[in-house]
């Protein structure tokens, strides 16, 4: 079957809602944050892993899986369920975010047909469309899919925008004419940067394409924080009650909040896995870097209320020894703190959506946390 969204309470005090997504693969609170497996890897957990620290869907890239090991090679496994071992829902994202940021030199030629771009890995010229992009979803089995868009930078000009969200309409409906998997749902992406007419007209034409779920696409590119949440203030009134609303690449404590707090359901980003790979760890009172002198002698958790592996079993003491060492298994249990941080913290918020506090939440929240790194 194909996700279904269930509405199960909205906050009285903002646009917040408590729902559940309901998968091939069981069924699931949201809001919620999504762990990202770009090459079909949360880096360095496993799947057991994930499942200890309460995760549901997870994330694996069209672009990084069709270089390698090929579509092909995953479809031969039986989708990516099987060949990762996760029997949790997975999201796939189009592509279209890696070929704008990873392209060999950063050069690419935007077409009507689709992307020319070189590969990252070895230069080679390649070209991504709409319908290779759905294709390639297909058949790796995941389910959802994203539709193919493009992600223009931070900022352009009105014109420039113009074009490419009427582009990215099109280039959803050819998408949308050659996706076949019948259990597999389709999400279509809203554009328009930071001008709120684009942003309404973008999410009116997609939502009339009938997608399964709608993402507010084009955040988190080199703008401020007022901007982003009023791109998603420019979106969400625009977008259907029944469907999931998700805000990709978006893993900051406070984003999510203010996220939530506008109504988004979905939360994904590398943030917390690749903040864990550089000794950065998120705290109730903001972000930590254990590399730093103070935690050679700290023998405490991460943090004291976290119930999270590694706040369990070790000390900031020993994840910094870990770490000043370049030994795996800190980064692993960081990872494991940082994404297990953000979960207990859509868990809290799903909690005080039902209480009609989540105001409240995100005063109670500020007061401890600070954006500076100790």
């Amino acid at each position: 079957m194909k996700i279904k969204y269930e509405l199960k309470h909205k906050d009285q005090n903002s646009k917040a809602r408590h729902g559940i997504l309901h998968t091939n693969y069981g069924s699931f609170e949201t809001p919620i944050f999504m762990p990202v497996g770009t090459q079909a890897t949360v880096k360095t957990l496993s799947p057991e892993e994930l499942k200890e620290i309460h995760s549901a869907v997870i994330l694996s890239n069209t672009y990084h899986l069709w270089l390698r090991p090929g579509e092909d090679v995953v479809a031969k496994a039986g989708g990516l369920h099987k060949f990762m071992n996760y029997d949790g829902p997975i999201l796939t994202d189009s592509g279209g975010f890696q070929v704008f940021s990873l392209a060999k030199n950063k050069k690419k030629d935007i077409v009507e047909e689709g992307v020319h771009f070189k590969s990252h890995l070895d230069g080679r010229p390649l070209l991504l469309t709409p319908e290779l992009s759905i294709q390639i979803q297909n058949k790796l089995d995941s389910d959802i899919a994203m539709s193919f868009d493009e992600c223009p930078p931070y900022p352009v000009t009105y014109e420039y925008m113009k074009q490419s969200v009427e582009r990215t309409l099109r280039w959803a409906k050819r998408g949308a004419s050659v996706h076949n998997n019948p259990n597999q749902s389709l999400f279509g992406i809203v554009q328009g940067g930071e001008f709120a007419d684009l942003r309404k007209w973008s999410a009116e034409e997609t939502v009339k394409l009938n997608f399964d779920g709608y993402s507010i696409g084009g955040t988190s590119v080199g703008e401020d924080k007022k901007t982003m949440y009023q791109m998603i203030d420019d979106s969400i009134p625009y977008l259907p009650e029944d469907k999931p609303r998700y805000l990709m690449g978006v893993g900051d404590p406070i984003d999510i909040i203010e996220g939530v707090i506008r109504g988004i359901d979905m939360f994904d980003c590398v943030h917390p896995t690749r903040l864990a790979r550089h000794a950065h760890a998120f705290t109730r009172h903001g972000k930590i870097n254990l590399k730093n002198a103070k935690y050679k002698e700290d023998f405490t958790p991460i943090d004291d209320s976290c119930d999270c592996y590694a706040c369990k079993h070790y000390t900031k003491a020993y994840i910094r020894h870990l770490m000043v060492a370049e030994e795996t298994f800190g980064s692993r249990l960081l990872s494991i703190h940082n994404l297990r941080f953000l979960i207990r913290l859509v868990e809290e918020l799903r909690e005080a959506i039902d209480q009609d506090r989540v105001l409240e939440y995100k005063e109670e929240f500020m007061k401890t946390y600070y954006t500076k790194e100790s």
